[in-house]
C-alpha cells in the first residue's frame, strides 16, 4: 500500500493540491514520497481515498 501511495504522490502535479483536499501537511507528503518517513494509518486511509486507492482483502481460493 505504502509503494501505491508514494507513486501516486510522486505521479501528482503538485503537492499542495493534496495537502489542500486531505490535511496532510506538504513536508510530511514529502518524507513519505522520498521514503524518510512513514504514514500513520488514519493519514494513508485520507491519501488513498484522495487517490481512490482501494484495499480488498484477498479472494478466497475455492478447493
Amino acid at each position: 500500500m505504502s509503494e501505491l501511495l508514494r507513486q501516486a504522490i510522486q505521479e501528482a502535479d503538485a503537492l499542495l493540491p493534496i495537502e489542500r483536499a486531505t490535511g496532510i501537511r506538504r513536508y510530511a507528503l514529502r518524507r513519505f514520497r522520498d521514503g524518510k518517513q512513514s504514514l500513520r494509518l488514519d493519514l494513508a486511509d485520507k491519501l488513498a481515498a484522495h487517490f481512490g486507492i482501494e484495499c480488498r482483502p484477498p479472494r478466497r481460493r475455492k478447493g
